[in-house]
């Protein structure tokens, strides 16, 4: 009778939503992450590029027209050349979106490109922080976004931001 008590909860809990995301492979195993265990994967896709998102909740009213997420994508790119064309192709790309206005653009040489900018999404400013790597023939991508505001306060910025860093340093190693 415990057992099926157990599986009755089990069968509860997976019936209730979405599972949170915890530990991640990509690209056969080659790039892994953590996130944090109120992150919510939101999508998920196989091949080439490989792409996983993942809801950050907002817990305030501002979440109603704003959806802060993280985004992790492998695209094969075979050498450097074609890394250095993938960034450029999504640096292009970022400057298209609305409202786009350049924070700070900083390349490290050996590290990740970095670039912070903002951007009108669904009328609201939102706030991009964009990383990539080279490794293994794959260009890697991190890309978080929140709103540039929110009534959630400066403590729910500060754990998106440390969750989003907490990527970048895992990628970056």
């Amino acid at each position: 009778m415990h057992l099926s008590r157990l599986a009755l909860i089990a069968t509860a809990l997976l019936a209730s939503g979405p599972l949170f995301a915890t530990d991640v492979t990509m690209a056969n195993g080659t790039v892994s992450f953590s996130t944090p265990d109120n992150w919510i994967g939101i999508m998920e896709t196989q091949g080439d590029p490989e792409v996983r998102v993942f809801q950050v909740p907002d817990p305030s009213p501002t979440a109603r027209n704003t959806l802060a997420r993280v985004s992790v994508t492998v695209k094969q790119v075979g050498d450097m050349g074609g890394f250095q064309q993938y960034v450029g192709q999504a640096s292009a790309k970022a400057q298209g979106l609305p409202g786009y206005q350049a924070i700070r653009s900083v390349s490290n040489t050996g590290g990740p490109d970095n670039f912070l900018y903002t951007a009108r999404e669904a009328g609201s400013t939102m706030a991009y922080v964009e990383h990539y790597w080279y490794r293994d023939g794959h260009a890697i991508q991190l890309r978080c976004l929140r709103p540039a505001s929110t009534q959630a306060g400066v403590a729910w910025q500060a754990a998106f931001d440390k969750g989003c860093q907490g990527i970048a340093d895992r990628l970056g190693k």
